[in-house]
């Protein structure tokens, strides 16, 4: 009878619900010094991709416009 009584104790202890769930883990990016300098080449170039995009479609213009 003890036992059963223990053992249900454990089990209602162990379900106790007003332990607040874990912190969700926030994955915070620190770049690595090592490649830093080309992370940075790599963001400079998809800044300028718009401006390299725009010119080739203006130099396709002048192209077509000229051989007409």
């Amino acid at each position: 009878m003890k036992s059963a009584i223990s053992a249900i104790a454990l089990f209602l202890i162990a379900c106790d619900a007003a332990v607040p769930p874990p912190e969700p883990v926030v994955n915070e990016h620190k770049p690595n010094p090592l490649f830093e300098t080309q992370i940075q080449a790599v963001d400079k170039v998809r800044a300028s991709e718009g401006q390299i995009l725009d010119a080739a479609e203006a130099q396709r213009q002048q192209v077509d416009q000229a051989t007409q």
